[in-house]
């Protein structure tokens, strides 16, 4: 079985693409990349072709159309089960999320006992750099919001840079996983956690993003004010996880 695969979504990250894999690779040695592009215009999906073609660890999945942060990570974990990683990654083009903190993030599955590890900007404190005042009470706000819906103990729900066991991917429909942006990381974390598997939280800096665009819209925080409700009533109104079956 191969071990990691650290997925990255892109779509117009041309400043960014030819630098981040790189590190990440560097690293991270059990680590390769899956670049899942959404046909960027700016043309990301060629430079990621020509790092694949330099880099056995590098593979690129090209997609039609831009559709969605969520739908863009189904896609790759259903490449990661298909080729058999023990370990799938979520994370960032832009840097916010940092390359040196992959081995710690895949460490708690690997080596922590984890189902599932979330990158944390503020277990333990806020370690957030370069964010407008708004920005930042947006995002705790959102994951006090969570918590206070759902039931969920993590600090930071809507947080996109994670490491799941193969087993978790397994167990959940990923069929039935409609949500994209904050609400995908929502909806992914809470059905692990109602499934009863093992969540831990690792720190990490989260650094705005230096270079291109941010992807964050009006429309993707109103799919998360309305999707914790749709977890609630999934559970059937119950806010505690539950039991792993053997």
């Amino acid at each position: 079985m191969r071990d990691t695969l650290v997925i990255i979504p892109t779509y117009n990250e041309k400043e960014n693409i030819s630098r981040i894999v790189p590190a990440v690779l560097a690293a991270c040695p059990a680590c390769d990349v899956l670049v899942v592009d959404d046909n960027s215009p700016d043309g990301t999906g060629k430079i990621a072709d020509g790092l694949s073609a330099e880099n056995p660890r590098v593979k690129v999945l090209h997609r039609e159309k831009k559709s969605g942060l969520g739908r863009a990570y189904i896609a790759g974990f259903r490449k990661a089960l298909a080729d058999g990683y023990a370990y799938a990654m979520e994370m960032d083009a832009d840097f916010s999320h940092d390359p040196e903190d992959v081995p710690a993030i895949r460490g708690a599955v690997a080596n922590g006992g984890a189902d599932l590890a979330l990158g944390s900007r503020y277990v333990g404190g806020i370690r957030v750099l370069n964010w407008p005042m708004d920005r930042l009470l947006l995002s705790t706000g959102a994951a006090l919001y969570v918590r206070l819906i759902t039931g969920m103990p993590f600090t930071d729900p809507t947080g996109g840079f994670k490491c799941y066991r193969r087993e978790v991917l397994e167990a959940i429909p990923l069929d039935r996983v409609r949500s994209n942006g904050y609400s995908f990381q929502i909806e992914m974390t809470h059905t692990a956690w109602r499934l009863g598997f093992r969540i831990a939280e690792v720190p990490i800096v989260f650094l705005d993003r230096r270079e291109g665009t941010s992807k964050m819209s009006g429309g993707i925080v109103n799919e998360a004010l309305w999707m914790v409700w749709k977890l609630l009533a999934r559970a059937g109104f119950r806010r505690k996880p539950g039991k792993r079956k053997a």
